[in-house]
């Protein structure tokens, strides 16, 4: 074999491995020079460069809405709801930046400055025309968009109209003007309108609850607001979504105890009162007897919780809950039972009256003289000298108590916002004419609530009961107050109020007996007194008598229109609204003999056809 190690082909020379390797480094050192200098180029001499590519896109966190829970009443029906909605925003120092893009990328292109200015100046008109469009869309001023954008240039945020239909949004973003942006919120709107409006009260443009349930239970109707990284480009808008960083936790539903159906009637008849007998306001509730449950409250003058502009603060309060008034002859019924309950009087008691009862330098006066009354005439006649003469047998704080344990003095606790708690004056600061004046029902106050609550003692065989505004089965705290035998007996005496010779024959409700109490309240005038002419006239019910379904109260609150008394202002307003809840709920009659008469028309000879 050859051996051809060592040989060299003719012509050759060796490869310089040396001289390579100096090039390659040398061409690497170059490039990084390059680098260096134009990383000092672009971060010293040439900074708006890396702005404007850094503002072109960015992650960023986003909120993303909660949805706010439902309320709802008894049967279900919705009374708050939250609609998805859009609000629009503008970026004044975004859209002024994207006119200067255009014309940097028409400077870029070489275009001459002839030329530059035509284009700008389409540029502007077609912004300005866009601009027009969006106002007219949204109903806005003219010049109202254009203002937020133009006046102050390096603004970023300013709200243009917040929680719009999102149909009219999508309109607007078709006009891609630069700088406007869009985010998605919720509308709370209230099917009920007015009729629940005091009960539900309302939330802001922030979705916080601000009256009524939607304050009262925010913790709980509120939702927690979730969060998603994005990737936005100059504009704001969203390009892309990178990640889901919290899911939305929705607030939770709420179920009150009104029945909207009720609540529909009790508005319509309160409302009608009103009319009828130019009051200045007027509130009602409606009691479940047995487990105290709010069926219905309502307050008057309303207000639309769906429409709130130019609304004055006032309409907005829940009378039923937060205004007190003296209660007047309505507590009649309780001392009567207090005294025959504490053994201070017997039932066959009478009492006479002469129409005046003096009190030391005091007077207690009837409207007429009664003679002697026994203790179903008391209740019936509505005798403020009788019920004196019994408060009187009564040690104080006895009789204290006995309105205490009534709630007199402390809030229903109905879990509304804002309850009122009323005034009871304490038993070791009463005097005689103190406990007088208490046992016909002035020098205390109430909230219409406070005594539907009270009657409760009544209505259910001597047990209040604790009110609520959230459906529930059963009362968790009843408290007896009086005997059964007590409450019963005391009932089958406020029976004859509804009576034709009794105070509130306009309470009756045919095919039902009603057992309920008047009262005609002259208004305190501060230091002076009381006034003379200006009047709350109230009543309070229960039906069926023989066995208490439904408790009503009903206060009206300077009726002058010519008639003022609780039997003929408030009672007509029970008689009304009461037969309807019956009816609503289905009660049967416990009287049958007074429901009307229903003629049935029997076909006559003429009215028959012969068949052949």
């Amino acid at each position: 074999m050859r051996d051809f190690r060592g040989r060299v082909k003719s012509g050759s020379t060796p490869v310089d491995c040396e001289r390579r390797r100096k090039l390659l480094v040398l061409s690497v050192l170059v490039c990084m020079a390059v680098l260096v200098v134009r990383a000092i180029d672009l971060q010293v001499f040439d900074k708006q460069f890396l702005q404007k590519q850094g503002n072109k896109t960015y992650v960023t966190d986003v909120v993303v809405p909660a949805y706010r829970g439902m309320i709802r009443d008894r049967n279900g029906e919705p009374l708050a709801v939250s609609t998805p909605m859009q609000s629009i925003w503008v970026n004044a120092k975004d859209h002024h930046q994207a006119e200067q893009d255009f014309e940097d990328e028409l400077k870029k292109r070489k275009k001459s400055p002839e030329e530059i200015a035509v284009r700008l100046k389409d540029y502007r008109a077609t912004t300005r025309a866009a601009i027009r469009e969006m106002e007219r869309l949204l109903d806005l001023p003219p010049g109202k968009v254009a203002g937020l954008l133009n006046d102050n240039p390096k603004r970023q945020f300013a709200y243009v109209i917040r929680r719009i239909e999102p149909p009219r949004a999508e309109q607007v973003k078709n006009l891609k003007i630069a700088g406007v942006n869009f985010d998605r919120e919720f509308k709370r709107f209230y099917p009920a309108g007015a009729v629940s409006a005091h009960v539900v009260g309302f939330t802001d443009l922030n979705d916080a609850g601000q009256e009524g349930i939607e304050k009262g239970y925010e913790d709980v109707l509120k939702g927690v607001p979730g969060r998603k990284r994005v990737i936005r480009d100059g504009k704001q808008h969203i390009i892309e979504d990178v990640e889901n960083v919290r899911d939305p936790a929705p607030g939770r539903d709420l179920q009150l105890s009104i029945d909207q159906r009720i609540q529909y009637i009790a508005y319509k008849e309160l409302q009608r009162a009103v009319a009828e007998n130019n009051a200045k306001s007027a509130s009602l509730v409606v009691l479940d007897a047995k487990n105290g449950e709010i069926l219905a409250a309502v307050s008057l003058p309303p207000f639309n919780p769906n429409a709130r502009e130019d609304l004055k603060e006032n309409l907005y309060r829940n009378r039923a809950m937060t205004e007190i008034f003296e209660p007047g002859s309505t507590v009649k019924p309780f001392v009567v039972a207090a005294a025959l309950d504490g053994g201070y009087v017997r039932p066959n008691a009478l009492f006479v009256t002469h129409g005046v009862f003096p009190i030391g330098k005091h007077t207690v006066r009837d409207v007429h003289n009664y003679g002697t009354l026994d203790l179903t005439h008391v209740i019936k006649k509505s005798s403020n000298v009788a019920v004196s003469q019994m408060a009187l047998k009564m040690p104080p704080k006895y009789f204290w108590g006995i309105y205490n344990q009534l709630g007199f003095g402390k809030s229903a606790e109905a879990g509304f916002p804002g309850e009122a708690s009323g005034r009871l004056l304490h038993y070791s600061k009463m005097k005689d004419f103190d406990r007088a004046t208490l046992s016909f029902g002035y020098g205390l106050s109430a909230s219409v609530v406070q005594l539907a609550k009270s009657y409760t003692a009544l209505a259910d065989d001597g047990v209040l009961h604790s009110v609520s505004l959230l459906k529930r089965d059963e009362d968790p705290n009843p408290v007896r107050v009086f005997s059964a035998k007590t409450a019963q007996s005391v009932r089958k005496m406020m029976e004859t109020v509804i009576m034709k010779d009794g105070t509130a024959y306009e309470a009756r409700v045919d095919g039902y007996t009603v057992a309920g109490k008047t009262g005609t309240v002259k208004k305190a005038a501060g230091a002076h007194g009381y006034t003379s002419n200006k009047y709350f006239a109230v009543f309070a019910g229960i039906a069926p008598a023989s066995d208490p379904r439904l408790i009503i109260t009903v206060m009206i609150d300077e009726p002058s229109a010519g008639k003022y008394y609780g039997g003929l202002v408030s009672a007509p307003v029970f008689s009304r609204v009461m037969t309807g809840a019956l009816r609503v709920l289905d009660i049967p009659p416990d009287r049958e003999d007074t429901m009307p008469i229903m003629l049935s028309h029997r076909n006559s000879p003429a009215d028959s056809h012969d068949i052949d």
